[in-house]
């Protein structure tokens, strides 16, 4: 009798920490930042500065636990040939993977339309934190995606790795 009591608490207490374990990743360290994030920003062509573009319905989720949990999403009246004029395209777009509640981002859908064409990807911010950047990605009807992700800089960095030529000095 005694193993069947220490072999169901092991198992509960396996539950437990795997539930816990869920929550945390999922729910617990993401913000609604919608109101504090009411504009999105693009990077120019001739100044190469962020400049904001016109937006509606932005929401947005960020966490404290990594500059790579930022997402969100909006709306632009905005059309592509515009916006390609006037603002840098960001080579090797990937977006991220954002937590199942937050409903508006489909990572995968995001990544098959900048594969088809019918979404682009704009630098929003070029390091926003040393060696991640700003992406945005704008569709053809005007939807719009933001999700922050690893530059050059940042991926040789962060893997322990010296700071490639050009990039600024990363900071302690």
């Amino acid at each position: 009798m005694n193993g069947k009591i220490i072999g169901g608490f092991l198992v509960l207490s396996g539950v437990i920490a795997g539930a816990a374990m869920y929550y945390l990743q999922v729910y617990a360290f993401y913000d609604d930042v919608s109101d504090t994030t009411a504009t999105v920003e693009l990077t120019t062509v001739a100044g190469r500065a962020p400049e904001a573009i016109l937006a509606d319905n932005i929401a947005a989720i960020d966490a404290d636990s990594s500059p790579l949990r930022f997402r969100a999403c909006f709306e632009t009246p905005m059309s592509q040939a515009m916006l390609t004029e006037t603002y840098a395209l960001y080579d090797g777009p990937v977006p991220l993977n954002a937590p199942g509640w937050f409903d508006c981002f489909d990572a995968d859908a995001i990544g098959a339309a900048l594969e088809a064409g019918t979404a682009l990807a704009f630098l929003g911010t070029e390091n926003i934190v040393y060696g991640v950047d700003r992406v945005v990605a704008i569709t053809d009807t005007g939807r719009g995606y933001v999700w922050h992700q690893l530059n050059a800089c940042g991926e040789e960095v962060f893997d322990g790795r010296p700071a490639p030529e050009g990039c600024p000095e990363p900071s302690q």
